[in-house]
């Protein structure tokens, strides 16, 4: 029975899906395999549907007693292979599904370790295209070859990620840049892309009740397209860098419009280490107390002065580096997608985390209901905001010791 219905959903999901799609995208980036949406559904179906054999199979039909140890095990390893499973089909159909992918990696303290530790690679080693793919879309949107434009190319990406790769290049005047080339089968792909998720979220949904995803596939759905406009990345970065113009830490690259479109983006180059880069941040000496206070004083002016907030902060668009007065600089990058809030949002989130200091249940319940969180979900939502265990927040976030070696910077 089980088999027999899950086989008819992805059967009419692949249909629905696939058609509608597939010759769009195909035109649209220029007939590649990859592209076809039925190949890329029925990958994403496949997979989907060996996880849900993974669990039935080798989990929830053995019988076994949930509060045994035995249980515990097997659970984590089915958790582990059905993650490496997800990690390779966000590999292969890459663009959205690594995008998705990063969210769930930085779900942690929400979703299981074995999911948020395997697809924590995205985050800065998602899969690179060859270098004619790149140079491609730079003479597509610029009208010259890269060679009339800059004086040397670096064919190797300072970084990957799920819409675009970064390449080190110098212009002809010898300034060194940063541009960022979208990869060219994501705009084509995009839509394909984002109704197989919504279709394979609702399978999920359907083998395992607990699986609430659908507000991934609704903010994927909007923000996407945000993300794909490198013309209003460009106008973000400008906008937040005004706004933190006083602050002489705080680096913004600065875009060269004249080489930007809305597939590439040239940008200032700023060298510098991926904030949890402990290795770089040890060997420049610099304080990992001080890149934590900067942090937490860049998110909350941007949450409760600006109203203006970085959305995408996981730690490949936040670098660090050392200054010549001998302190931390934060560089933020990759500004394409940016939440405007409301100030009576805003007025609610700081009495939500003023009850969370004052470990005020009654308190944080009321200000979760205020923005949207209702019943106990109010604990759940203290834990996703601070990043912490809800037995930690009991006994209070501004109570946390750190061990002192945990400061220590080596020579």
């Amino acid at each position: 029975m089980f088999r027999s219905k899950l086989r008819s959903i992805v059967k009419y999901s692949l249909i629905g899906g696939a058609v509608g799609g597939t010759a769009i995208s195909l035109h649209a980036n220029q007939y590649h395999i990859d592209s076809i949406g039925i190949v890329r559904l029925t990958r994403a179906a496949c997979t989907v549907f060996q996880i849900g054999v993974i669990y039935k199979r080798d989990l929830y039909m053995k019988g076994l007693d949930k509060k045994s140890t035995e249980y515990k095990e097997l659970k984590s390893q089915c958790h582990k292979r059905s993650a490496e499973k997800l990690l390779e089909l966000c590999c292969t159909n890459k663009g959205v599904y690594i995008k998705v992918g990063q969210h769930i990696a930085a779900l942690e303290y929400l979703l299981p370790s074995e999911y948020v530790d395997t697809l924590k690679i995205l985050h800065s080693n998602a899969p690179t295209n060859k270098l004619e793919d790149v140079y491609r879309v730079i003479k597509e949107d610029l009208k010259q070859e890269p060679s009339q434009l800059f004086s040397s190319f670096d064919p190797k990406p300072l970084g990957t990620a799920s819409l675009a790769q970064v390449h080190k290049a110098t212009l002809k005047d010898g300034t060194p840049v940063a541009v960022k080339v979208q990869h060219p089968y994501v705009q084509g792909n995009s839509k394909v892309d984002m109704k197989t998720m919504e279709c394979l979220v609702k399978i999920m949904s359907w083998v395992f009740p607990e699986f609430k995803f659908q507000w991934l596939v609704d903010e994927s759905k909007k923000n996407i397209p945000q993300e794909l406009n490198f013309l209003q990345e460009g106008k973000n970065a400008e906008k937040i860098a005004d706004m933190f113009r006083d602050v002489d830490w705080l680096k913004v690259p600065k875009v060269i419009w004249n080489l930007s479109t809305s597939r590439v983006l040239t940008m200032e180059f700023v060298d510098g280490g991926q904030v949890n880069d402990l290795e770089y941040i040890q060997k420049h000496r610099i304080d990992p107390k001080e890149v934590s206070d900067k942090l937490g004083q860049l998110y909350s002016r941007m949450i409760f002065i600006n109203g203006f907030v970085h959305s995408d902060p996981h730690p490949g668009n936040i670098l660090v580096g050392k200054n010549t007065k001998g302190h931390c600089d934060i560089i933020l990058l990759d500004h394409g997608l940016y939440a405007t809030l409301k100030d009576e949002f805003r007025v609610e989130y700081a009495n939500l985390w003023l009850a969370i200091l004052n470990r005020d249940r009654v308190a944080m319940r009321y200000h979760c209901k205020n923005l949207g969180i209702e019943g106990n979900a109010y604990g759940l939502f203290a834990c996703m905001i601070t990043g912490r265990t809800w037995d930690s927040i009991m006994r209070g976030i501004d109570k946390l010791v750190v061990s002192p070696s945990y400061y220590v910077v080596t020579s």
